[in-house]
């Protein structure tokens, strides 16, 4: 139903739905109910080909490609999410789904005679949207990163955030998990969304037949349904660090196959002076600085959430972003506060340069989201003023008070207030 849907946007539902029992018929009489997990990939690779062949000759006369929504869907009425999300992987659609249903469900067993099905369902909408939305940037910043910055870049941030969570797995266990992430993510990206589907289903049960290699922390996520694993683990907790892990980092920077970006930057200027040596001893004290100073603007930025709750900035939407990063990291412990910080600020940056790339914003965005994925949040906090900013005019409807002001609700008047605030900077900059 996903495929049909994201596929061919223009359908009707009756079609996906004729198309989908089809496909569902085919997998029962072949026998597929009773394929083990070994055999399942075959019959994937059949049923993917099939539904290409099915999907091409259906649109002979174009392409076999995805598109981004435009305005020829119709209004929203009900939850429609395949046709809306093109991009938006199909375990989390599904997943999406079977909490929807358990939502209604909810709704329509309500004890209350006088319960109002609608008024219920609205209420509880947003938590089933919430993941959903927050599945969605993740999966579209991945596959920005993929496509802008290429494999390379997307492996190793995989390495980084695998040797995280699942810190006492050896390199060949995580390397596995990162060829075989990084490949699913060049399926999902690339809207191939049974290849995409069966490469997460085969990285879940990797994980989860492997648990005693891999974490100690994913016991009570591999119990759960095998739509709910997936979100269960991008989520779960770090394990415990290994009690055997060397304190310094000496032996990581002087280490000559490192390939961490600071490092082979550094590697660049030591070559031609003429004591290679020396200059690299500098590494670990480099390191250190950019460790310090990334954990200093944490501390300002925390320190600056607590005392004044909102900050100003020039966007509303990515400042609520921002807010929303302190509300749910600033309450961790300081070794837990830089990962989630650095991972949350990242996904709104990426957010930043995907609009940067619709519409230009000013030289200086432009440098810091094409440059280096590595150096682009320190990029960003280190930005100037654009001098080539030309200040808004002075017009009769710039400062413009009406009764709207005089709201009780506190998030109206908010986004006034900020409205505000933003065409006097604008202003006065």
């Amino acid at each position: 139903m996903i495929v049909f849907a994201q596929y061919m946007r223009g359908g009707t539902f009756g079609k996906a739905v004729k198309m989908a029992e089809g496909i569902t018929d085919i997998a029962k009489r072949t026998g597929f109910c009773s394929i083990q997990y070994a055999g399942r990939k075959i019959f994937y690779s059949l049923l993917t080909a099939m539904l290409k062949r099915i999907l091409k000759d259906m649109t002979a006369s174009s392409p076999l490609k995805k598109k981004y929504p435009s305005g020829d869907i119709s209004p929203f009425e009900r939850p429609n999410v395949s046709q809306r999300h093109p991009f938006l992987y199909a375990p989390t659609i599904l997943s999406a789904a079977t909490s929807y249903d358990e939502t209604m469900n909810c709704c329509r067993n309500a004890e209350d005679p006088t319960h109002n099905l609608e008024e219920c369902f609205q209420k509880q909408a947003p938590k089933v949207l919430k993941p959903i939305k927050e599945d969605s940037l993740r999966q579209e910043h991945t596959c920005g990163i993929l496509n802008k910055f290429g494999e390379r870049t997307l492996k190793a941030l995989k390495l980084a955030q695998i040797s995280q969570t699942f810190p006492k797995a050896d390199f060949v266990t995580v390397n596995k998990l990162v060829m075989d992430i990084v490949n699913m993510h060049k399926d999902c990206c690339c809207g191939d969304m049974l290849d995409c589907m069966h490469d997460r289903e085969r990285i879940l049960y990797y994980v989860c037949t492997n648990q005693d290699i891999i974490s100690s922390k994913i016991k009570k996520v591999c119990e759960k349904p095998l739509l709910q694993r997936s979100e269960c683990i991008v989520n779960a907790e770090n394990d415990n660090k290994p009690a055997d892990l060397s304190p310094h980092i000496r032996e990581f920077i002087e280490d000559k196959n490192t390939t961490g970006k600071g490092y082979k930057d550094l590697l660049k200027e030591c070559c031609k002076t003429g004591c290679p040596a020396d200059c690299c001893s500098r590494g670990e004290e480099e390191l250190r600085k950019h460790i310090y100073e990334t954990e200093s603007v944490m501390k300002t930025s925390c320190d600056l959430y607590k005392e004044k709750g909102l900050t100003s900035a020039e966007l509303i939407k990515f400042t609520k972003e921002m807010t929303t990063i302190g509300s749910k990291c600033c309450q961790l412990g300081q070794d837990k506060l830089l990962p989630c910080a650095e991972e949350n600020l990242d996904l709104v940056l990426g957010e930043i340069c995907r609009r940067h790339l619709t519409n230009p914003i000013n030289p200086g965005i432009c440098h810091c989201c094409s440059s280096s994925y590595t150096l682009r949040r320190p990029c960003m906090g280190k930005l100037e003023s654009d001098e080539s900013y030309v200040p808004l005019s002075l017009t009769p409807g710039l400062f413009s008070f009406h009764d709207d002001l005089c709201t009780t609700e506190e998030d109206k008047l908010e986004q006034k207030k900020q409205e505000m605030l933003i065409n006097l900077i604008k202003y006065k900059p």
